[in-house]
């Protein structure tokens, strides 16, 4: 909040007022909203690039690769003509000239129509699935198609391909349903292509239905965005729809299926399961997996590869208690159809929980956090911070001795609940360094003397791990307070956003709404100095997991900010627990020797070649026999699931829970203390804590300050 009054100061207040009028200024509204963006990121961006030939050259790349990613529209000689532009389109923003823009988007329109007027005369005739052909999917290497002749054949040949995909699971489900009942009637290959040719089609004009909804607006928000993405990955324009459901998000209640999507490579992408939704609830996905078709009560289902997110969205999204049916490729490369019944996903399941976990060496404690929530109106109101002291209080009224504080998959949220937080674990000190736009350097510090746990501590990390869970694992390794374990090193987003209402930049409203831009305003450092920019946090100890090969952290995205380094916060390391280094070496002897590392790893490897492999077979054999083997393949990673830990874990519902918790959240519970009994991390985890609890150092301080 204090670098979002720092930024309004500085653009409303700086020797000028600098109010938009739209009466006095140019009045095509995307002139105007070019030349507002333009001038809040220069201003206001922790980070400014120079909008020069270099700027150009990287949005115009962007730009094509949002119109047109896989080459499916534009032919050769289109590119050639905006090729002129490529280096110009920085005196265009600067002159808020839109002739590059028009010119794409004038011809993204006619080829479009082009492909609607001639998509239905390439699905008359039928595939030839018994024909040796392969295809390569590799888009960056694709060429543009030299004319239109190319272009049909190119669309013929991915016709081919999504059919034989529809072919091969319409007759792998017949078969299925052939074995259980010998009186099914099975359908010919024939029918079966004339079926997948219709489902294809159906989709087409399904796909241009929502094409020709796409307005001026829609296309010019794409263009905007390849411009703000190369200042850095966060920084992002949100039109007035984009906005409202940004703002709903913010308000804790989701409808839907409870996952988080992403487009990238042109496909659609989990990218977090929310806890307590209906996906989560069933494991019906998990991160990384791919959804390929979306369908409806009796309706055939749409393909969404290559379809802008926010319609994709809005196929998934949908009444409680309704059901829609996704084509998942699964991480591992498999593909099956799931069915989700969307509900409204209950925050409560996000919040903060405990379990007692009870083994034959004494009790411990588990407390996991989803994410670092705050009510930004009242923080007296519930909190993380807050929240987890509650859960610290009531695992020490068990006579725990460790806890581990599990930080998975935890995105980050209120730097506030961060510092408070860390305060539990040491006496008063410095927790993070944040520099913002200006360079001006702040230090937070935890300002209480109290201490809530000064016993052995474990936080569990994953590549996943972003932000404030990044600060806080980062103070208490610093501190020397807590073992991190988990993957090589945490997700390293070191920056903060703040939005900013574009609308509070003009005077007058001629325009209507013109959302509103996240921008990248400061960036954290840890107290030894090290941002946690790009490198995150290196665990203590490292246990991989099935992402390890994926390209998923801050240091894969594009115009990602620079990691470097500020002076170090005052302060001092604490004594570590007598038989700490024993500890971390016990622990990575058990990992290297555990049976399901080398599991572990092989799954991980197969999921890097199963994401690079680019090459599809044509013909129904070939193809059969690829898809067999994968799934062959795949089975064998079903033993990681066959691990079960001894612990008991034990639900503290005195703790946080609500007064008269309903049948659905004590399933949930449930259902996670089930899920922890399987958890080789967490397992490990109390294993680190018998050995750091058997000679705990006594007597020594928890914190120490060189200078307060």
């Amino acid at each position: 909040m204090r670098s979002l009054i720092l930024l309004l100061s500085l653009i409303l207040f700086s020797g000028i007022f600098f109010g938009f009028n739209l009466k006095n200024e140019d009045p095509n509204k995307d002139k105007l909203l070019l030349e507002i963006i333009s001038y809040v990121l220069e201003r206001g961006h922790y980070s400014p690039k120079e909008i020069n030939d270099s700027f150009s050259e990287n949005v115009y790349m962007d730009y094509l690769a949002n119109l047109d990613g896989q080459h499916r529209f534009f032919l050769k000689s289109d590119i050639n003509s905006f090729e002129q532009y490529k280096y110009s389109i920085d005196d265009q923003i600067k002159n808020t000239e839109l002739t590059f823009f028009d010119l794409t988007y004038e011809k993204i329109i006619e080829r479009m129509g082009q492909v609607e007027e001639f998509y239905d005369a390439l699905l008359e005739q039928p595939f030839n699935f018994s024909k040796k052909q392969e295809i390569d999917l590799n888009f960056e290497t694709a060429p543009y198609a030299a004319n239109l002749v190319e272009l049909k054949q190119l669309w013929r040949t991915r016709f081919k391909l999504n059919a034989l995909q529809n072919f091969a699971s319409k007759k792998e489900d017949e078969l299925k349903q052939y074995k259980k009942d010998s009186t099914f009637n099975l359908s010919s290959d024939i029918e079966l292509e004339i079926k997948a040719r219709k489902n294809i089609k159906e989709n087409m004009i399904s796909f241009f239905e929502r094409f020709n909804d796409l307005k001026r607006k829609n296309w010019f928000s794409f263009y905007i965005n390849s411009m703000v993405v190369q200042f850095d990955p966060h920084t992002f324009y949100l039109a007035p729809s984009d906005k409202d459901r940004f703002d709903a998000s913010m308000s804790g209640k989701f409808e839907g299926i409870g996952a988080r999507l992403t487009k990238k490579n042109q496909q659609i992408k989990i990218v977090e399961v929310i806890s307590g939704g209906p996906v989560w609830r069933n494991e019906l996905l998990e991160i990384g997996d791919s959804i390929l078709k979306v369908g409806q009560e009796s309706e055939e289902p749409v393909d969404i590869s290559g379809m802008v997110l926010d319609d994709a969205v809005k196929l998934i999204k949908g009444p409680k208690g309704t059901n829609v049916y996704l084509t998942v490729k699964r991480v591992d490369g498999t593909v099956e159809v799931v069915t989700v019944t969307r509900d409204i996903v209950i925050l409560e399941e996000t919040y903060a929980k405990s379990s007692l976990i009870k083994d034959q060496s004494g009790n411990y404690g588990l407390i996991e956090l989803p994410k670092f929530y705050i009510n930004f109106q009242d923080y007296n109101q519930r909190n993380a911070a807050t929240d987890v002291k509650k859960e610290l209080e009531q695992l020490k009224k068990n006579n725990v001795k460790g806890i581990i504080l599990d930080l998975r998959n935890n995105g980050g949220g209120s730097l506030k609940t961060v510092v408070d937080m860390t305060g539990y674990f040491i006496e008063e000190g410095p927790v993070v360094q944040v520099k913002s736009t200006g360079g001006r350097k702040e230090v937070l510090r935890d300002s209480d003397p109290s201490i809530i746990w000064d016993g052995p501590l474990v936080i569990l990390v994953n590549e996943f791990s972003a932000s404030a869970s990044e600060i806080l694992a980062a103070a208490l390794q610093d501190y020397s307070r807590a073992i991190i374990l988990g993957s090589k090193q945490t997700f390293g987003k070191g920056t903060v956003q703040n939005i900013i209402d574009l609308n509070k930049m003009i005077s007058g409203g001629t325009y209507g709404d013109l959302g509103a831009l996240k921008v990248t305003t400061d960036k954290f450092y840890r107290i030894n100095g090290l941002t946690t920019q790009l490198e995150g946090v290196k665990s203590d100890i490292v246990f991989p997991d099935r992402y390890a090969m994926v390209d998923m952290g801050e240091k894969d995205q594009d115009n990602p900010l620079s990691w470097d380094r500020i002076t170090p916060a005052l302060y001092s390391p604490l004594p570590k627990f007598s038989n700490y280094d024993y500890s971390v070496e016990r622990s990575k002897r058990r990992i290297k020797e555990n049976p399901f590392v080398e599991l572990i790893e092989d799954q991980a490897a197969w999921i890097k070649k199963q994401q690079d492999d680019s090459r599809f077979y044509l013909d129904y054999e070939s193809f059969k026999s690829n898809r067999e083997s994968n799934k062959k393949y795949a089975d064998k990673f079903k033993k990681i699931l066959e691990f079960e830990s001894n612990l008991i874990f034990q639900w503290l519902p005195e703790a946080n829970s609500v007064k008269v918790p309903n049948k659905d959240l004590i399933k949930k519970r449930e259902r996670w203390e089930e899920s922890l009994k399987k958890d080789l991390y967490i397992a490990e985890a109390v294993e680190i804590l018998k050995d750091l609890s058997n000679q705990i150092s006594v007597g020594k301080p928890i914190a120490q300050l060189k200078e307060k």
